[in-house]
């Protein structure tokens, strides 16, 4: 489940600061279940589901945050750990590069007069 929406056009001061404080309580969340993956081993996305609960109960900022947003946020810091995975499965893959000569860059340089 991966919840991310926010709409607010010409609202209020006080709105803009409560969308900045959900975004901000969403990262927390995010960068906390990502440490305690980093910090213990055999961690899995149920533990971290449990750990998004114990931060409700340990933090009152996190618990204003209602619980589907929560989970969103450990779905998204379990994304980036299987993607970790992944990528360290397939092993570092070299980015191709495209030589750039003078045919690529066509029209992106002005002519240079000399008088």
């Amino acid at each position: 489940m991966l919840v991310r929406e926010a709409k607010l056009l010409n609202g209020t001061s006080n709105q803009y600061k409560s969308l900045d404080e959900a975004i901000r309580t969403a990262q927390f969340i995010r960068n906390k279940a990502v440490r305690y993956w980093m910090d213990n081993q055999g961690v899995n996305k149920s533990r971290l589901y449990k750990l998004s609960k114990e931060l409700a109960i340990e933090f009152a900022f996190v618990n204003q945050l209602n619980s589907s947003a929560r989970q969103a946020s450990v779905e998204v810091a379990w994304t980036s750990i299987s993607n970790f995975y992944r990528r360290c499965k397939q092993g570092a893959k070299k980015k191709a590069v495209r030589p750039r000569d003078d045919e690529s860059r066509k029209g992106t340089r002005t002519p240079v007069r000399i008088s």
